[in-house]
């Protein structure tokens, strides 16, 4: 029976988290996420994740340790992954035929980078003609030359309002 909403985790593999750079708030992100799909997987929602893949040296270089999904997210039997090398989840990939296929409707948007592959992929899908919902505190991305993390998560969240809607990880799935 196809479900009309997916869950969308974007980019949340091992390299994301390397202590000598860490990404803002990444256990509490891990938390979040975590939460995100157990809500997802009870009320019979898709769980979809992206995964992002680079050349031949990249901490995201295809089939390395660094590229792997993060084991505590970690897919399971019907659970798609969808591969990408662009910041646009849907650009070159299968992932809006796999939506179609399933009557999607509405996705729920997580992961990371904030300002990168969930601003892009947000506004595509928001093209698409997706209801977009994201999670306003399960996405994260690292401090900039001129902005701090933070600040960069807070005016994307200010931002992609005009193509989702946005709330926090308490008010997702409920009713």
């Amino acid at each position: 029976m196809p479900t009309h909403c997916a869950l969308l985790v974007i980019d949340v593999q091992v390299a994301m988290f390397d202590e000598s750079d860490p990404v803002y708030q990444g256990d509490l992100l891990l938390q979040r996420i975590q939460h995100l799909i157990s809500k997802a997987r009870q009320k019979g929602h898709s769980v979809i994740y992206i995964q992002h893949s680079e050349g031949a040296g990249s901490p995201l270089e295809r089939g390395t340790a660094g590229w792997a999904i993060h084991p505590s997210i970690a897919p399971i039997t019907g659970d798609l992954v969808i591969e990408k090398q662009t910041p646009d989840s849907f650009h070159e990939t299968d992932l809006n035929l796999k939506l179609q296929e399933n009557e999607v409707k509405d996705l729920i948007l997580t992961g990371m980078q904030t300002e990168i592959c969930v601003d892009t992929t947000c506004r595509r899908a928001s093209s698409l003609g997706y209801a977009v919902t994201l999670v306003r505190d399960a996405h994260s991305t690292w401090n900039s030359n001129i902005l701090q993390a933070e600040q960069i998560i807070e005016h994307h969240n200010s931002v992609l309002s005009m193509f989702a809607n946005v709330v926090g990880t308490e008010n997702v799935m409920n009713g």
